[in-house]
């Protein structure tokens, strides 16, 4: 039933027999499935690599980063590869196919603090190949009135995956005694090529109505001379900047709550629950009331998600609440920003102009996560979350104040 139903929406336009198009759901598809695969493994990471090989936060910080930051050049690369030969779905399909494959690298990696670390960074640069082209799709699947909507309903099918994965790893090592990691990596590998195959019988790739010659790399260069970009890049950055990684706010929630670490892949199910109901809503209101402001709204919400995650009690309440603030947070970030980016960048280079947002904040993730797991190290986790905190804020007033500077430049910013 499943195919069948896949079959008959990715042929439909929008507005007839699918909210936001056949293809915007065949893709969002693909990545629930992909993030079943994937959030099995990075519900287990963190505590595996704490608890288990009892890495450093400054140790874990880096891996952290790299889990991230290692997509940022590919992710450029990625975006004008496929603007230059038109094939986004190939480019995309290349890169989910690597990740899947890196997921039987963790049975060879075993113990490996080194070997980890290339496996992770070989399975990020899938993401980064795959996560420009993919968001393109989307932008180029819908009118414009609709992007917010459209990345809204993708967002919220990644999400259900995610809310999926940690169960399915809970799941597998229930089944498998307990301890036997290898079980879920080798499941992790079977969801994930389901996905590619999904991705290459039901994704259809975008034709541009008058065919256009190769994008050249100066072309794509032009874009940092549009002043409507660089502000959005220098913003990116920024609240880039300011986040620091789901392992350290899952490993200072269960530090703080005495959550049993047996039950740790059940903080990204809680995450991941709030995520999947509010992204299209929000997806939606962004269409509505402007998607820079929903954006910083989820920048606020996670200053203040910081700040309750600094020191202990609260019990159940405070982990609820920061669970669900979490979710809400991404689910008004993630598929906004790119929405918010895709309005404003030309067709011909749109995949180069979304790889380039998403390198900028790929890179100061790649920072914060190194810089916030040296502070814990030297300050303890408490001062370290408290100075996230107000960077967060920092990086709201930087992002107000360059869209002020921009305010006459057209609506398009706003």
């Amino acid at each position: 039933m499943a195919v069948v139903y896949l079959s008959t929406v990715s042929r439909s336009p929008v507005g007839k027999g699918a909210v936001v198009g056949g293809n915007v759901l065949a893709l969002g598809t693909v990545s629930l499935i992909t993030d079943v695969s994937s959030e099995m493994i990075t519900a287990i990471l963190p505590v595996y690599l704490v608890v288990g090989l009892h890495l450093s936060p400054l140790a874990f910080g880096v891996l952290d980063g790299v889990h991230t930051g290692a997509t940022a050049v590919l992710r450029l690369a990625g975006g004008f590869v496929a603007d230059r030969v038109r094939a986004r779905k190939l480019v995309a399909g290349f890169g989910y196919g690597l990740s899947a494959v890196m997921k039987l690298g963790l049975l060879v990696a075993g113990r490996s603090v080194g070997a980890l670390g290339v496996v992770i960074a070989a399975d990020r640069l899938g993401k980064g190949l795959r996560t420009a082209p993919r968001d393109a799709l989307i932008s180029l699947s819908v009118p414009p009135s609709q992007l917010g909507r459209a990345f809204g309903v993708h967002r919220m099918m990644d999400s259900a995956g995610a809310f999926l994965g940690p169960l399915v790893a809970l799941g597998v090592l229930f089944a498998a005694g307990g301890t036997s990691y290898d079980a879920v990596f080798v499941t992790s590998f079977c969801v994930a090529v389901f996905g590619v195959v999904v991705l290459v019988l039901f994704v259809r790739e975008h034709q541009a109505v008058v065919p256009a010659r190769s994008v050249k790399l100066a072309e794509a260069a032009r874009l940092l001379r549009e002043p409507r970009v660089r502000r959005l890049l220098v913003a990116a950055g920024l609240l880039g900047l300011a986040t620091i990684g789901d392992g350290f706010v899952y490993l200072l929630l269960q530090r703080g709550s005495d959550l049993s670490v047996r039950w740790f892949p059940l903080l990204a199910v809680g995450t991941s629950l709030a995520y999947l109901l509010l992204a299209a809503p929000l997806g939606r209101l962004a269409d509505r009331v402007g998607r820079l402001r929903v954006v910083v709204g989820g920048y606020l919400a996670l200053a203040v998600i910081y700040l309750l995650l600094a020191g202990s009690g609260g019990g159940w309440v405070r982990l609820g609440v920061v669970l669900a603030g979490y979710g809400l947070f991404y689910a008004a970030t993630d598929g906004v920003l790119m929405a918010l980016a895709g309005a404003i960048m030309p067709e011909r280079v749109r995949t180069t102009g979304l790889a380039l947002v998403q390198t900028g904040q790929a890179l100061a993730y790649l920072v914060s996560s190194v810089l916030f797991g040296a502070a814990w190290q030297l300050w303890g986790p408490d001062v370290a979350i408290r100075a996230a905190a107000v960077l967060a804020l920092v990086a709201v007033a930087g992002t107000v104040a360059l869209t002020r500077m921009g305010a006459q430049s057209g609506k398009a910013d706003q």
